[in-house]
């Protein structure tokens, strides 16, 4: 018995160490855009951009995060579509009101002042989730206009940006020859539960499309935080529009998928890529304070993203288990039954986890000691994507914005 438990941890610590030396380097949280971006590579001529915000019931964020949008300092033609989505709380009197505020002279007929334009939002149609659905609209509606812009930059209601944000993503963008650059913007982390689980969301995601992969043009990972993603339009056109994605929860990896599989070969000019990339100065203003809104947060996609299959899904559980649950659950059996061995073993692969894990809370700014949690972390995950599957059997779809989607079709 003694021998199959040191195999076991055996193996959990070579997972680890093949994460740690071999798996893109996604544990070190090094992809951000240089602090001296724009006094590096400043630029000769600057394109349009028009931010897409679908909002829906966003009236209490906006006084911070259209504020944000529209004291963009981006010294190029810039300016905003907000999707009024259906909201019941007065989102769009509250965006009128502070345009006005900040003086930019609201066109109330028009609904739009020289940098705000603001589109009611249509009954979702079948086939469409409601962020893409909005998202739509207010691409339909660039389209119909004389020029269309050079870039669309979509974010959500919920995100404040730094000033400077726009002009370094275009920076980014230019530099670099990219049709796709997003942030994976920094999300709220002030309740216990945000501070216990939120860091963490980011490391599984992180583990699971390492960005530097993603940013290697050569590769075929792809992913995308929908929160804050500039893209050139002539690549949204290519793949044909939003609709190509209309019907997919998890729209953002999704979009930047087809973005970087159809990236054309072009003799005079190097093959377009994509970029991924963190953020301390673009926040999320949603708030996770309690585990049922983490919870519910993450079972929403969590089967979606293992495509619905319970043989994924069993794989899913036996590998958290042995990355996750292994080394804790040999450190204390070890010291239980005197066992040196696998003592060590246990102990020399949660410090493993607690390294890889670091970055990741040195970002968000946390104790070290929250680095050593990855288990009991990693234990609620596996519990909460358990709940997915179960919803998902159960017919209840994915809830989202006071919305029910439908389970897609079984093949």
């Amino acid at each position: 018995m003694d021998g199959i438990l040191i195999a076991i941890a055996l193996l959990a610590l070579a997972i680890w160490l093949f994460l740690l030396g071999f798996w893109g380097n996604f544990w070190r949280s090094d992809q951000q855009i240089e602090p001296d971006l724009l006094q590096k590579h400043p630029l000769a001529a600057y394109p349009s951009v028009r931010a897409i915000v679908p909002a829906r019931n966003e009236a209490d964020v906006l006084p911070q995060s259209l504020k944000s949008l529209l004291t963009q300092n981006y010294p190029g033609d810039f300016g905003i579509i907000l999707i009024d989505d259906q909201s019941q709380d007065g989102t769009a009197a509250v965006a009128r009101s502070l345009a006005i505020e900040l003086g930019k002279e609201l066109d109330k007929e028009l609904g739009k002042s020289d940098r705000l334009v603001i589109i009611s939002g249509q009954p979702l149609p079948p086939g469409w989730s409601g962020k893409l659905w909005a998202m739509e609209q207010g691409i339909r509606w660039l389209d119909l206009q004389t020029t269309p812009p050079d870039y669309l930059w979509l974010t959500d209601a919920d995100i404040k940006h730094h000033p400077s944000n726009l002009l370094e993503l275009v920076t980014q963008s230019e530099q670099n020859n990219l049709d796709l650059a997003s942030l994976m913007v920094k999300l709220r982390c002030e309740s216990f539960w945000e501070r216990f689980l939120i860091p963490s969301f980011v490391f599984f995601f992180e583990k699971l499309y390492p960005f530097p992969w993603v940013n290697d043009p050569q590769r075929k990972n792809a992913a995308a935080a929908g929160g804050c993603i500039l893209l050139r339009r002539d690549a949204l056109e290519r793949i044909g529009g939003l609709d190509a994605i209309r019907q997919t929860l998890i729209d953002d990896c999704s979009l930047a998928l087809q973005i970087k599989a159809t990236s054309p070969l072009n003799s005079s000019s190097p093959k377009r890529g994509i970029w991924l990339g963190l953020t301390q100065n673009v926040q999320s203003l949603r708030a996770y304070d309690s585990l049922a809104s983490i919870w519910s947060m993450v079972a929403r996609t969590a089967y979606t993203q293992l495509s619905y299959s319970p043989g994924l899904l069993l794989g899913t559980v036996v590998a958290m288990t042995l990355i996750y649950l292994v080394a804790p659950g040999a450190a204390i059996a070890g010291l239980i039954w005197q066992n040196l061995a696998l003592t060590l073993l246990g102990a020399a692969t949660w410090v493993l986890m607690a390294i890889a894990y670091y970055p990741t809370v040195k970002l968000y700014r946390q104790s070290p000691l929250w680095a050593l949690t990855l288990p009991a972390i990693a234990f609620l995950y596996t519990l909460m994507t358990l709940d997915s599957a179960w919803r998902h059997w159960r017919g209840q779809g994915g809830h989202w914005k006071g919305r029910v989607y439908a389970i897609p079709a079984e093949d």
